[in-house]
């Protein structure tokens, strides 16, 4: 099969190859098109996005950074496996810096900041109204993203950015939860904020990451993959998508 030609770009939209494939594979495992488990065949990869094997290959290495994909060196990749027990590590960091996250944003977010924080659950609000559940997932995935922004840390940033990719999918796994139940919690989490309440915003961030614990859990049960070998995964001969 001939090497897939890079398409013509705009000045505009000029954008380094390895970034557009890292970002398109990067949407289709986090939004559950990929399936956890699944093989990535570089053929097929370097075919749908119009790219060569070079800048797709670095974009598997990212995105192997950021815990999505397996890459076994000479063989292949994988979506990343998972069990309960990973969605339970991952809710158990968010419980801990997503508080401090609120905590330092209620300390010390600036009107602006506020102001795009309260456009982003009109966001929200409106794909809940239009019961859009990837919208609605994405939506409240950048709320949360947008705090850890206002709490204005460095550090705790450089903390939660390996697992932002981690958290939106987790979103995408769970956007089946009450979806007006969590615009409830996102407005009183807001509302601290605005108030400048540390405490309260600390509580509530709490409350929001804890209450959906278990529910979570359960769904992550649906898609859990029990025991999976990568190196005996990557031999396969074509990739698989979700259904």
């Amino acid at each position: 099969m001939p090497v897939a030609k890079e398409p013509p770009r705009s000045i505009s939209d000029r954008k380094p190859l390895r970034q557009h494939a890292y970002e398109s594979i990067r949407e289709q495992i986090v939004d559950l098109r990929l399936a956890p488990g699944s093989r990535l065949v570089e053929r097929d990869l370097a075919a749908e996005l119009e790219v060569s094997r070079i800048p797709l290959r670095e974009a598997l290495q990212l995105l192997q950074q950021d815990g999505l994909v397996v890459v076994v060196p000479r063989q292949g990749a994988i979506v990343s496996p998972f069990n309960e027990n990973d969605v339970r590590d991952l809710f158990d960091v968010r419980e801990s810096l997503e508080v401090l996250a609120a905590r330092l944003a209620a300390e010390r977010a600036e009107k602006a900041g506020l102001k795009r924080l309260s456009e982003q659950l009109d966001a929200a609000r409106a794909a809940t109204r239009q019961r859009d559940r990837p919208a609605i997932a994405a939506a409240n995935a950048k709320f949360h993203q947008m705090i850890v922004d206002l709490a204005v840390n460095p550090l705790l940033e450089s903390l939660l950015r390996p697992l932002e990719a981690r958290t939106q999918w987790l979103f995408h796994l769970t956007k089946d939860r009450d979806p007006g139940l969590q615009c409830q919690e996102h407005e009183e989490i807001l509302a601290a904020i605005a108030a400048n309440d540390p405490d309260r915003a600390a509580e509530s961030a709490f409350h929001h990451v804890h209450s959906g614990r278990e529910a979570s859990l359960a769904m992550a049960a649906k898609w859990s993959v029990a025991s999976i070998d990568p190196v005996e995964a990557t031999r396969g001969r074509r990739r698989t998508k979700a259904t």
